[in-house]
């Protein structure tokens, strides 16, 4: 089984194809994994977010169907989205909603969209582990310091009993879902913020970042964060109703207020092909266990019925 530390630390390069030969029981009875002469190529991109939960599920997957090859990048949502309406994948990982424009480019191609919520995250705002002085943000101090031009240069324009020391910021970059939910619910309008920080579409480089400067702040998904708390802080986060810490069970009650579901996106004619079918049946059922050993939190069970029920009907 998948280990976080096995999974997170391999998420270096921005194209992975994972291939297994090792025969399991564990699909048995899921709709896919008893290798009953599956064959077939799916090609997956997208959020770097959903990222990890896909890679382990390919993996899984393909142990018990050795004829699937199941390849796994991670482009940002947005850039997962161009793909996917070019039909250069077949399915599209999100840590967002599709905008209007994407589903009327994917429309435009023919094809026609099917969400599926695969898990919850929780956006997580980090500081360096050396960093002694913050514990809680407020939206508002959020705002003031990723807002366009904005004039946070220090702590201390933060907050005048923080230190006089230049803020090193990280974040993804502008084709990220994670950056687009930040921005709405944060500076309040998607897509609005400053530019001077340090941008990826890779998370552990996000990670790296904030570990190596002891004035760093960054953001990006729970699981990075929980991968890598002995050298990050986190940040509780003050939406309005007192500051939160993010954990499994504040983001799975949504009371922590960057906490959002994760979804991966097909096409309704793709639905037909056994293999891609079989997939999405194991990515609901198989692989809703790897969802927590990733380090996500899980849907509640009648979220995956709904989303086996979805794609029966389809």
């Amino acid at each position: 089984m998948w280990k976080k530390s096995m999974l997170i630390a391999g998420v270096v390069a921005m194209s992975i194809s994972v291939f297994a030969g090792c025969s399991s029981n564990a699909g048995q009875g899921s709709g896919g994994g008893n290798g009953s002469g599956l064959s077939g190529e799916i090609k997956i991109d997208g959020s770097s977010t959903v990222y990890p939960i896909s890679q382990a599920v390919a993996e899984e997957f393909m142990k018990e169907n050795p004829g699937v090859n199941v390849t796994v990048s991670q482009s940002g949502t947005g850039g997962g989205f161009e793909k996917w309406a070019k039909k250069e994948t077949d399915l599209s990982d999100a840590s967002r909603p599709i905008k209007d424009d994407e589903k009327a480019a994917a429309e435009k191609a023919g094809r026609k969209p099917v969400e599926i919520p695969v898990a919850y995250d929780g956006i997580s705002v980090v500081v360096n582990k050396k960093n002694n002085f913050v514990d809680n943000l407020t939206f508002d101090q959020l705002k003031k310091i990723w807002e366009p031009n904005s004039k946070v240069k220090t702590w201390k324009d933060v907050n005048p009993k923080w230190p006089d020391k230049p803020i090193k910021l990280y974040g993804p970059g502008t084709s990220s879902g994670t950056f687009d939910f930040f921005t709405e619910k944060v500076v309040g309008e998607e897509g609005k913020s400053r530019t001077d920080y340090t941008q990826s579409e890779d998370d552990n480089t996000l990670v790296q970042g904030v570990a190596g400067d002891e004035f760093a702040l960054g953001y990006f998904g729970y699981a990075y964060y929980e991968e890598n708390k002995d050298q990050l802080k986190v940040v509780k986060v003050d939406g309005g109703k007192g500051a939160i810490e993010p954990s499994q069970d504040t983001i799975r009650d949504t009371s922590y207020p960057l906490s959002r579901p994760i979804f991966v996106y097909a096409d309704q004619n793709d639905l037909k092909k056994k293999e891609i079918q079989e997939f999405l049946k194991y990515y609901l059922t198989v692989g809703k266990e790897l969802v927590s050993e990733v380090g996500f939190i899980p849907l509640p069970d009648e979220e995956y019925k709904k989303g086996l029920d979805q794609l029966q009907s389809k």
